[in-house]
């Protein structure tokens, strides 16, 4: 597998980007009135046309190695050339990390376009995260959308097969911490607890300006008890953990993020600082380049730029938005940023390290857990 310590030098220089979230489309068969991307107050589907394959290949060329490549959506599966983006950032950034989120309504098609990933992206690890949000109608009703559980169900049962037969996969769930759902939370890690080829369950916790903002009144202390109880299953490895090789980090990881979260959302401020576009950057479907999710400032648009990521992040635009962040101006709960901002932060490591020892190294040759009775 690629190595992650590649980007070590980033600890001290975090001069380019090792992250990116490419939203590969807007596409989607699902209506989640809490997706802060299609349903967002401020985010109305743009008229652009979505980058084509040669124009990503152009981007993709100069921007270097990438620590984590995470697509996003929409369903990025609705995207019918997954396949070859895929294998283009593979030959060209070689990124230790290719994540995958899905709703799971299209299993044979998801199962079939990941094994083609898996087959054609051998050195890099390929993380594929089934959203479930609610058991049975309780999810169909979160999402707005009937039946969308047992496609979830079936997606798991035609995907569990492939672990057996590529290394590189992670098979995960995610859930999504919102008003709707959280009294129901154990209900949710019980049932993922007892899926016995599940290697991870992380919660997002709701975010974006929704038009429904129901949805963001959350009682935190629920997210807290829930943080809680998967932490406790990392630690006695009654949850699911990643297999591949740095692990027990990444789970250590996992449990102060969820720590951190939480403070910053108790504090209305940011804790820590935050590297987003230094380290993470967002693309979109168009081409907008965004140093984070939460923010509605774009750097620029990278087809105004000959497709250079590097030459659009030396523009004034683009600086006085890293100023801006820098200068702690803003604060989010944002997951994804949350883990450059831990494993690139040197101040967080003593944190780290706690969180690594009190884990339970994962006992020889044991793969899985026994189903829920």
């Amino acid at each position: 597998m690629y190595s992650p310590l590649r980007h070590l030098d980033a600890v001290l220089c975090k001069r380019r980007p090792i992250q990116l979230t490419f939203f590969v489309t807007r596409q989607c068969n699902a209506r989640c009135p809490f997706c802060f991307y299609l349903q967002g107050a401020d985010a109305p589907p743009s008229a652009c046309a979505e980058l084509a394959l040669d124009e990503i290949e152009r981007l993709a060329r100069p921007l270097g190695k990438l620590l984590w490549l995470a697509f996003s959506g929409g369903e990025v599966f609705l995207r019918k050339d997954i396949v070859e983006i895929s294998r283009l950032f593979y030959a060209s950034n070689r990124p230790a990390i290719m994540l995958y989120p899905t709703n799971g309504l299209l299993p044979e098609l998801i199962r079939e376009r990941t094994e083609r990933i898996l087959s054609d992206c051998p050195r890099s690890v390929i993380a594929l995260k089934l959203s479930l949000d609610g058991v049975g109608a309780r999810h169909d009703a979160l999402r707005a959308t009937p039946g969308s559980f047992d496609k979830v169900v079936h997606s798991y049962r035609l995907l569990a097969p492939l672990l057996d037969r590529y290394p590189n996969f992670e098979l995960g769930v995610n859930t999504v911490f919102c008003a709707r759902n959280q009294d129901r939370m154990d209900e949710v890690i019980d049932f993922v607890a007892g899926l016995p080829k599940v290697h991870t369950h992380t919660i997002s916790l709701v975010r974006g300006q929704l038009r429904d903002p129901s949805y963001t009144q959350v009682d935190i202390d629920k997210y807290e008890r829930a943080a809680a109880r998967l932490a406790d299953g990392l630690r006695t490895r009654r949850s699911p953990i990643y297999r591949f090789r740095g692990a027990r980090l990444k789970a250590a990881q996992d449990i102060l993020q969820r720590r951190l979260i939480l403070q910053t959302w108790q504090a209305r401020r940011r804790l820590v600082p935050c590297y987003a576009g230094r380290l993470n950057l967002v693309l979109t479907e168009t081409g907008e380049v965004h140093a984070c999710e939460t923010l509605s400032s774009s750097l620029g648009n990278v087809r105004d730029h000959g497709y250079d990521v590097h030459r659009l992040l030396r523009s004034p635009r683009a600086g006085a938005v890293q100023d801006a962040i820098a200068s702690g101006l803003c604060h989010c709960t944002h997951e994804c940023n949350f883990i450059t901002n831990i494993l690139f932060n040197p101040r967080l490591y003593p944190a780290l390290a706690r969180e690594y020892l009190r884990l339970s190294p994962r006992p020889a040759g044991v793969t899985q857990r026994p189903r829920l009775a």
